[in-house]
């Protein structure tokens, strides 16, 4: 059972998370299924809206005509506990149901427990939930064990006709996060948030800041573009600025404590930052960011010795890197912190930069009155790609985002599924994809991303929505089809990290041990058959040379020989002047075939 992200997943309630489009409900009193309840909802919290109001009330239409066979059923979903969610619980399936006449009973439950959930069903094949909102990370999980509908399939056949024709997959961002090996897609995306680097704009653009680090270090002070600036600007504000107004600033911000949420710190794609695994987007191939080896659609393995990377140099060097920073330049107690903890901190206005921050802080960040906001309510800070360690390559993978994803299961009764997918399409649906009551922002769409209300309020987002209409977006994705068995795997991070994070164990021990329990996991699952054609099958152990040397024959990088030298020449870009260089206009789009 994963109860990995169950702290995140906390601090996201308590925090205003990025929020897009996700599931929601209430139960209310029986409604009638009508168009002047379609009308209210678009006049009165539909908007802003991709839709103009008439093409929004001809997509309602469809909706209540769908929903016929199934007015007066009550439907039940799960998702984990995010604000995004709780306004749909509030809000949205209240408008569903007034608008459909189809009820919907919506959990919103700790991210652990609903993995624990769909992993009941999935076993047992008793219908626990009729929809489910889970990450996309579970993409690998899904296919393999066949248990999740594939929806390529359902909405050509058993549930074409509860599939909006509006429904455009393509206009989806996430879309190839949940697409299986076979090209099927298994999970429609409905909210996302990326990690990146977080910094303090109005100290990085003080005029004695720059030129004291341009003295130092022979290179302007700016975005790190590599984890060498990372470190010599880390380095600077904790010893060398130390104060600002008087009070202690840290040029770093982390947390170390042994303890689940220490997990996804390093599953969500820590090692890809540091050149851990191949080229390739959304992942690397042959061997992705977990350091896990494909052949096909097969894992063959994640230690070095069986082609794997986990415990290879590069994901070695991150777990350094990792303790390094927090030692050196961190506020004392982050070694002591939780995920939780640790993420007010930087709104507390002494933390200079952070390069592994998640946009679902965004909201609480530009609360008034913080100490990193300014009087005219922009904000101090900025947010921008994420610089990358010393094995990294053009075309690697350079950062995560959280997918959560509408998810059915095979289990769940015909008629029940296709209630659930109506109401998980309504709320991504195009009629409600800017609603007014956003309380900050995730996008799953590219037609959501250029909206006109998004070009308003970027200023005072930070960098945002810059981001996310840049050229660099590609590169932020979530996990992927190498991972076999996504809860039973992610729990091995935090326990074996967290070895390398007390002292326990060298970093090197500590992946050593973290690989060889990844692949007798993968081990079990092979000599279950239960995953069929595209199930582990281990490669068979060879010497470190012969993995580092075949990669280099077949014209792949992982994994990697050591580095002589693990630390080049910082490199920095100007903000502004990265900004400038990002499109202002929407990419066109190909014609689907």
């Amino acid at each position: 059972m994963r109860h990995l992200r169950t702290t995140k997943a906390s601090l996201l309630t308590m925090s205003s998370a990025v929020a897009l489009i996700a599931a929601s409900v209430t139960i209310a009193a029986p409604a009638r299924a009508d168009e002047a309840a379609a009308k209210k909802w678009i006049d009165s919290e539909f908007q802003p809206s991709t839709l103009s109001k008439d093409d929004a009330l001809k997509e309602m239409q469809w909706f209540i005509k769908a929903a016929e066979p199934f007015k007066g059923m009550e439907i039940n979903v799960v998702s984990e506990t995010l604000t995004t969610h709780e306004y749909e619980s509030r809000t949205l399936a209240k408008a569903f149901e007034e608008i459909t006449g189809i009820k919907v009973k919506h959990d919103i439950i700790q991210e652990g427990d609903v993995v624990e959930k769909i992993q009941t069903q999935m076993q047992s094949g008793k219908n626990v939930y009729d929809g489910w909102i889970n990450d996309s990370d579970f993409i690998g999980t899904h296919f393999r064990y066949g248990q999740a509908v594939d929806l390529t399939d359902w909405m050509a056949k058993d549930g074409k006709d509860v599939t909006d024709p509006m429904l455009d997959v393509n206009d989806f961002i996430g879309k190839s996060f949940t697409t299986a090996p076979n090209g099927h897609l298994y999970q429609l995306p409905d909210q996302q948030f990326a990690n990146l680097y977080w910094f303090r704009y109005d100290w990085f653009t003080n005029p004695d800041y720059k030129a004291k680090f341009k003295a130092k270090y022979g290179y302007d002070l700016g975005v790190p573009v590599n984890w060498s600036a990372y470190e010599d600007i880390a380095e600077f504000f904790t010893n060398d600025i130390k104060e600002v107004n008087g009070v202690r600033v840290y040029g770093h911000m982390d947390y170390g404590k042994k303890d689940p949420s220490l997990g996804w710190r390093f599953t969500d794609a820590w090692l890809s930052m540091a050149g851990n695994g191949d080229k390739g987007i959304p992942n690397g191939l042959p061997v992705d960011e977990w350091g896990i080896r494909m052949e096909g659609c097969r894992p063959v393995g994640s230690s070095v010795e069986r082609g794997g990377d986990v415990n290879g140099p590069a994901a070695v060097y991150s777990i350094v890197k990792y303790l390094d920073w927090m030692k050196k330049y961190a506020p004392p107690q982050a070694q002591g912190m939780t995920f939780s903890e640790s993420g007010p901190v930087p709104s507390q206005g002494n933390i200079a930069q952070q390069i592994f921050w998640y946009t679902a802080f965004t909201a609480d960040m530009v609360k008034p009155g913080l100490p990193v906001m300014n009087a005219d309510g922009t904000p101090k800070w900025r947010m921008a790609p994420s610089p990358h360690g010393s094995y990294w390559k053009d075309g690697m993978k350079l950062g995560y985002q959280d997918v959560g994803s509408a998810t059915l299961l095979k289990s769940t009764p015909v008629d029940r599924r296709k209630a659930a997918w109506l109401y998980l399409q309504f709320i991504v649906s195009k009629t409600v994809s800017l609603k007014k009551s956003h309380v900050g922002l995730t996008f799953i769409r590219e037609s959501d991303i250029w909206d006109k209300s998004f070009t308003e309020r970027a200023p005072k987002l930070g960098g945002l929505i810059e981001f996310y209409r840049s050229p660099a977006r590609v590169q932020w994705t979530p996990t992927g089809n190498n991972v076999p068995d996504y809860p039973k795997l992610a729990q091995l991070w935090w326990q074996n990290i967290g070895d390398a994070s007390s002292g326990a164990k060298t970093p090197q021990a500590a992946m050593d041990a973290l690989a060889a329990a990844q692949d007798s996991v993968m081990e079990r699952l092979e000599k279950s058959g239960v995953q069929g054609a595209c199930g582990p099958k281990l490669n068979k152990k060879e010497t470190a040379e012969y993995w580092f040397a075949k990669s280099a024959k077949d014209g792949n990088i992982a994994p990697q020989r050591k580095l002589a030298n693990e630390k080049p020449k910082g490199e920095t870009v100007d903000y502004d002047t990265l900004i400038k260089s990002w499109p202002a206009s929407p990419p066109k789009r190909a014609e689907a075939k």
